[in-house]
């Protein structure tokens, strides 16, 4: 707390939660990502991207989230049925969770993610939450990846092409040779160059391979849905425009006919 000049009490802004040291292994996750990050984390460029983030924290620069494989510990690589892709974390004090898209109860829904509510409002006819957070959705099976997982206050992108990606393209990868049926929902050029990880590592195995889910046999799948980015700037724009894209119906009914469900209110 802070006087001001008549003596009257002025709150202060907590402090946004931020990244302080670069950690991974305070960094809780679900064990069966653990392969794929202890091999990520022992090659050079997972030691490159160390060296950099942690370069950062020491000149004193701001880095958010606070837990950047938070994404992971929420949803087990064993329960993906959809995936979501976003690009880097939002860059603006308490917003990035380590999901991407989401941010947290109490802070301003950010442009992208109303279109969001607004597409899933006139596809299922569910109405706009009154928080921005998508943390149910991640706990039902929906992995919300950036595929650059740290960024600095004010500075988008500023952590992008410094070895991240080849750990989220390694996950994607991961997803696409393991899950028995998977929807990836690809808004924006960004996400839809991940397009051929995804056809590659579905196909990676032969047409007769059979996996598990929830005790049940069925073959591998995917369904790649693309669209604009929800951004204002392409939601509406051709050729694929965001908002009419019908993303979360179709997925809803592809994944029945792979006796899969899922609960999309929030």
């Amino acid at each position: 707390m802070t006087g001001d000049l008549f003596g009257v009490a002025a709150s202060v802004e907590p402090q946004a939660p931020r990244l302080t040291q670069w950690s991974p292994t305070d960094w809780s996750t679900q064990p069966d990502w653990r392969p794929v990050l202890d091999a990520f984390w022992r090659s050079a460029q997972g030691v490159s991207l160390a060296s950099f983030v942690q370069s950062r924290l020491d000149a004193g620069v701001v880095v958010y989230p606070k837990h950047p494989l938070w994404a992971l510990q929420l949803t087990p690589l064993s329960q993906v049925k959809v995936v979501i892709l976003g690009q880097d974390p939002y860059h603006g004090p308490h917003q990035a969770q380590g999901l991407s898209f989401s941010v947290a109860p109490g802070v301003k829904i950010p442009p992208s993610l109303r279109n969001i509510f607004k597409e899933l409002q006139r596809d299922l006819g569910q109405a706009a939450p009154p928080h921005g957070s998508l943390e149910a959705w991640a706990k039902r099976g929906v992995l919300l990846l950036n595929t650059s997982l740290t960024v600095e206050d004010g500075q988008p992108a500023s952590h992008a092409k410094r070895g991240w990606e080849q750990l989220t393209d390694a996950l994607l990868a991961e997803v696409a040779r393991t899950a028995p049926a998977c929807v990836y929902m690809l808004w924006g050029a960004h996400a839809q160059a991940k397009v051929e990880i995804v056809e590659r590592e579905t196909a990676s195995q032969s047409p007769g391979f059979v996996g598990l889910r929830d005790g049940a046999a069925q073959k591998r799948a995917a369904l790649v849905l693309k669209a604009n980015h929800p951004s204002p700037l392409s939601a509406l724009r051709p050729p694929q425009p965001f908002i009419g894209c019908g993303h979360f119906s179709q997925a809803a009914a592809w994944l029945a006919q792979h006796n899969l469900d899922l609960d999309w209110n929030l």
